[in-house]
């Protein structure tokens, strides 16, 4: 498609468009690549594990002697390969679909993770279906409100 100022640039609004464009688009590549971090730059993980209630005390111990210094725990319902189970009350039969579960969140040091992990595995691990499963997030940064400290200084002790 020919532009009106045959494609020299001069005082077309076509032109103006695409120059705008390559410039916009030109800016913005280095800033994505400079906020990528190198290989090997220390990042920060968030270890959530889901699993049976009556596991909450020993996977806490488990983690405390792991080293963590910190963690959440939540209350929730869900179900995996075992699709719930069924439950008999007052002779009346009923399926229970969503079954209870407590997932534990951690923060911590890339390094720290896989030590997370098996310590949670290890102490929550009853060998029957429905034991939980473990994930591992990679985080951007963390914050400690009060003071301000990011990273690693935000979930040490």
């Amino acid at each position: 498609r020919r532009r009106a100022c045959g494609g020299t640039g001069a005082d077309c609004q076509a032109c103006r468009d695409i120059t705008a464009r390559k410039t916009l688009t030109q800016s913005v590549r280095p800033i994505r690549s400079h906020l990528q971090k190198p290989k090997g730059w220390w990042t920060m993980k968030l270890v959530t594990a889901i699993f049976k209630p009556s596991r909450l005390d020993a996977v806490i111990d488990a983690l405390s002697e792991a080293g963590a210094t910190g963690l959440t725990v939540s209350e929730v319902r869900g179900y995996g390969r075992q699709l719930g189970k069924t439950e008999v009350y007052r002779g009346a039969e009923y399926e229970v679909r969503l079954l209870p579960k407590v997932k534990v969140e951690v923060a911590c040091p890339d390094a720290s993770a896989e030590r997370y992990a098996e310590a949670i595995t290890q102490a929550a691990n009853t060998g029957t279906i429905g034991d939980g499963k473990i994930f591992i997030y990679d985080l951007d940064s963390i914050i400690r409100i009060r003071t301000g400290e990011r990273d690693e200084q935000a979930v040490s002790g």
